[in-house]
């Protein structure tokens, strides 16, 4: 297949060429990377991103299946569900895609499971980009679903236009959610399985969490909405929510800001990877090891081989 065929696949929504573009993507094969995003980039800034976060068991991917089934009759939605890969063998169970089963057959959901891969903002390297493959593919909407790792999720926020933060009544009390650094990242906090004894806590919690934070005039404040998928009640009104945040964002100029900080921290991404891959030339690998073959007490501390390496 010719690079120019397969570019136009991806745009005419081929799942198989999609799905290999984001390979590509994942496996950090730089020549092609180039190649597709030269082909596609000028087709993105359509679709809208949301992100879903929060701790292990909160039931973001039961989330995701509900927006999936209430918005794919007659929108094209793309998920990308990122599952922890074990710091030991480097593979990942991938399991999130089971969740979503019954949305296989259905030609308007794109579902694709990817590995953190060590990333330890909870998203996968790379994950911008693959959103860009999607958004220009034609999707209307793509949903990040974060390993849910808790406090260090913060990039989220930047491959997002909306975050949703998803919490249970068991999600620790006033002085934890307090601590929690993805609290200050969210747009719509979702307090899930709110059937179960404590919701109403976690609820005043947030809300007094919310008091304290400074609003500005014509600027998004956050909400809450209450959703379980036990009783079946909520996810109308999470819509709705989502919906008025995107209103938000086109009304006010934010979305075109939130594209442009996509943009900034991509450039920046991938001009902290080529300046790391230069600087680790063989000679520079032979001075860390030989220095590691030391005993502790006559190696160089880490400062003074780093500042021994950079004026190299």
């Amino acid at each position: 297949m010719t690079n120019q065929t397969f570019i136009k696949e991806i745009l005419s929504q081929k799942y198989q060429s999609i799905a290999r573009a984001i390979s590509i993507i994942e496996n950090n094969d730089s020549i092609n990377i180039d190649s597709i995003l030269s082909g596609i980039y000028n087709k993105t800034g359509n679709a809208y991103r949301i992100g879903i976060t929060g701790p292990p068991g909160a039931g973001k991917s039961s989330i995701t299946n509900e927006i999936i089934k209430l918005l794919s009759s007659d929108k094209k939605i793309a998920v990308l569900s990122v599952d922890p890969t074990s710091p030991f063998t480097g593979g990942a169970i991938l399991g999130d895609r089971i969740r979503m089963i019954e949305h296989y057959d259905n030609p308007n959901v794109f579902i694709r499971s990817l590995g953190s891969r060590g990333s330890k903002g909870g998203l996968a390297d790379n994950i911008s980009l693959i959103g860009d493959v999607l958004d220009a593919a034609g999707f209307d909407i793509i949903i990040f679903e974060t390993v849910g790792v808790g406090q260090i999720e913060l990039d989220v926020m930047e491959a997002s236009d909306t975050t949703v933060v998803v919490l249970v009544p068991e999600s620790g009390d006033d002085i934890q959610i307090l601590k929690a650094g993805m609290m200050e990242i969210a747009d719509i906090f979702v307090i899930n399985k709110s059937d179960r004894a404590g919701s109403e806590k976690i609820n005043l919690s947030l809300n007094n969490f919310l008091s304290i934070i400074p609003k500005d005039e014509g600027k998004w404040s956050p909400k809450i909405v209450k959703t379980s998928v036990y009783d079946k009640y909520g996810f109308d009104e999470l819509l709705v929510l989502i919906s008025e945040r995107q209103s938000y964002l086109e009304s006010s100029g934010e979305k075109t800001q939130k594209s442009q900080n996509r943009y900034i921290h991509q450039v920046k991404n991938v001009i902290s990877k080529k300046l790391t891959d230069f600087f680790w030339n063989d000679e520079k690998k032979k001075i860390l090891k030989s220095e590691l073959k030391k005993t502790v007490n006559k190696r160089k501390n880490p400062l003074i081989l780093a500042k021994d390496l950079l004026d190299g």
